[in-house]
C-alpha cells in the first residue's frame, strides 16, 4: 500500500511560507525489481552453448558409426597358411574339404558351432576365375557333420549352395575377411597365389579394382566380389541379385 503524503500545515499569519525540498534522484544505474545475471549473462550463455556444442560432437561421430568404438577384427593377425592342416593342393576344381576343417579353425579365428549364430548375419557372392576359367565355389564350405553326434558343425563364414553365396553368420558383430573363407575352404589366397597356382592375382569388389591384399578384404553387406589368378575375364561384374531377405 501506498504512503499516505501528509498535507503540510498552512502557514500562519504573518509568516512566509517554508519551501518544501523536492525529492534528489540518486546517481549511478538504476535498481531493478528482482536480482539478475547483469553484465555476465552473455557470458554465462556462451559457456554454456560452449558445453553443448562439445557434447555434440563428442556424440556424433559416435551416432554415426553406430557404435561407441572401431569394430575389432575376428582375426587382428595374417593367416598362417604353412600351418592349417589339410590345405588343397591340386588342380581347380576343389571340393568343399569340411571334414579337415575344424583343424584350422582356430588358426584362422573362427569356431565350431552346433547353430547358426544369426546376430549378425550378412551375405557377399564370389565370382573365382583361374587363368580366365570359372571355377565352382561348391556347397557346404564351412559345414559339416560330427561322426560322434552326427550332429551339424557350423562355423561363422560358409556356403549352402554352389551359387558363391558366402554366408557371414555370427554372435557378435567383428570384420571377418575373405583369407578366413579361403582359410575354411583349404585354399591358400595371398596376392600371387590362390590353391596351388602362382601368378598374378586380381580382384574387384563392386567392379571396381581393390589394389590391396585379397586375403584382408573385409567382408561387408552385398559385396560383389571378382577374384582372378592369371588372366581375368573379359566382364567383371559389380553386382548380383542377391536373394530376398538377404
Amino acid at each position: 500500500m501506498a504512503k499516505k503524503v501528509r498535507t503540510p500545515k498552512p502557514p500562519r499569519s504573518g509568516q512566509a511560507p517554508r519551501a518544501v525540498q523536492a525529492p534528489q534522484r540518486r546517481s549511478g544505474p538504476a535498481r531493478t525489481s528482482r536480482p539478475g545475471l547483469g553484465g555476465n549473462a552473455k557470458w554465462w550463455l556462451l559457456g554454456l552453448l560452449g558445453v553443448v556444442l562439445v557434447a555434440v560432437g563428442i556424440a556424433l561421430p559416435v551416432a554415426l558409426s553406430g557404435g561407441s568404438g572401431k569394430t575389432k577384427d575376428a582375426l587382428p593377425g595374417r593367416i598362417p597358411w604353412g600351418k592349417l592342416p589339410g590345405l588343397q593342393t591340386g588342380p581347380v576344381p576343389w571340393p568343399a574339404n569340411s571334414s579337415t576343417m575344424t583343424g584350422r579353425l582356430s588358426l584362422i579365428g573362427l569356431n565350431p558351432l552346433g547353430a547358426e549364430a544369426l546376430a549378425f548375419h550378412i551375405h557377399q557372392h564370389l565370382d573365382l576365375y583361374v587363368d580366365g576359367k570359372k571355377v565352382t565355389v561348391p556347397r557346404f564350405v564351412g559345414i559339416d557333420v560330427n561322426p560322434a553326434t552326427n550332429q551339424p558343425i557350423f562355423t561363422e563364414i560358409h556356403t549352402h549352395d554352389s551359387t558363391g553365396l558366402i554366408h557371414v553368420e555370427s554372435a557378435d558383430q567383428l570384420n571377418y575377411k575373405l583369407g578366413q573363407f579361403f582359410g575354411v575352404w583349404g585354399v591358400k589366397l595371398t596376392p600371387t597365389a590362390v590353391g596351388k597356382y602362382r601368378g598374378r592375382v586380381s580382384m574387384w569388389v563392386n567392379g571396381k579394382r581393390y589394389l590391396g591384399n585379397p586375403a584382408k578384404l573385409v567382408l561387408k553387406s552385398h559385396q560383389e566380389i571378382v577374384l582372378a589368378e592369371g588372366k581375368p575375364p573379359a566382364d567383371i561384374p559389380s553386382s548380383y541379385d542377391f536373394p530376398a531377405n538377404t
